[in-house]
């Protein structure tokens, strides 16, 4: 059940006559020496941890280590509930959601990297949101957690997920890709369509650098989780609508890691480029560490 490219991953959906969600449940159960229900647990866990990372912060403030954040998912919910929304009921949530993720990374509470702790509030806030909206089950849920672990894992054998390698395209690129993908399947789409959401949203997000302020998991970090989220919902509507990927999803993720290699090393996690490098990022430095003249 094993697959290497999104080629191999569709030929087997075919062969078995299965959504990737079940290929990458099987393909755990087979290469990770685990029973079914020890699978599931896992899984169910990740989940579970994924929620209250999720929903925490929006009813208790929690401030990051360096200060730079805290209170973001608060603030867009009490404006959700009191104001009418520009962006619609899926995508505030998702906005929500994925900003309280971040808030409980960078106080140093408990979240799931999927696939990195800079990136981990695009998934789950896809994944919730669509839950309110559309009262999708736990089990729903769970399939579009295979199937988003299925593109991380394509991701992490043609590309990367490290922003120090390829930059916050293999960070929020990928988790975005992910969670597309899920989305896609979790509303009934097609192999084909999750692929296609997947490879769309990497290309909407191709050379992203990664240049986080003060070298923190903090900002701007916390605000690509939300673009992130908004790609991901943008392109796994687009997909099941019946439109194409312009490009394939392996060609997409090799692109992409071309890119990132191409990338500048003060634009890959160094903290020396982009947003950390103004004059207002190098002050939050100073603010946080000290140390300047």
């Amino acid at each position: 059940m094993d697959f290497n490219t999104a080629e191999e991953l569709l030929a087997l959906c075919s062969k078995e006559n299965k959504p990737i969600s079940e290929i990458m449940r099987l393909r755990e159960i087979v290469y990770g020496e685990l029973n079914a229900d020890e699978v599931e647990a896992r899984m169910r866990k990740s989940l579970n941890i994924m929620r209250e990372s999720a929903h925490k912060p929006i009813k208790e403030v929690v401030r990051s280590i360096g200060g730079m954040i805290g209170g973001e998912a608060e603030k867009l919910e009490k404006r959700r509930t009191e104001c009418k929304s520009i962006c619609g009921n899926v995508l505030t949530k998702a906005l929500i959601f994925s900003q309280a993720v971040l808030e409980v990374n960078a106080s140093m509470g408990v979240i799931v990297a999927a696939p990195t702790a800079g990136s981990a509030g695009v998934l789950p806030s896809v994944l919730f949101a669509l839950q309110e909206e559309f009262k999708l089950s736990d089990e729903t849920l769970l399939k579009g957690l295979f199937t988003a672990g299925a593109i991380g894992c394509l991701l992490m054998k043609n590309a990367s997920v490290s922003g120090a390698e390829a930059g916050c395209q293999a960070e929020i690129g990928s988790a975005a890709a992910m969670a597309a993908a899920a989305a896609v399947e979790m509303m009934g789409g097609t192999p084909e369509q999750c692929l296609d959401a997947a490879s769309i949203t990497i290309s909407n997000m191709l050379g992203l650098v990664c240049d986080p302020i003060a070298g923190l998991v903090e900002m701007p970090c916390q605000t690509r989780n939300a673009a992130g989220a908004s790609n991901a919902l943008t392109s796994a509507e687009i997909a099941l609508a019946g439109i194409k990927a312009a490009i394939p999803f392996t060609e997409m993720a090799e692109a992409m890691y071309r890119v990132g290699k191409g990338l500048p090393h003060e634009l890959r996690e160094t903290a020396l480029g982009g947003c950390a490098a103004t004059p207002t990022g190098c002050s939050y430095h100073c603010k946080i560490f000290g140390g300047c003249n």
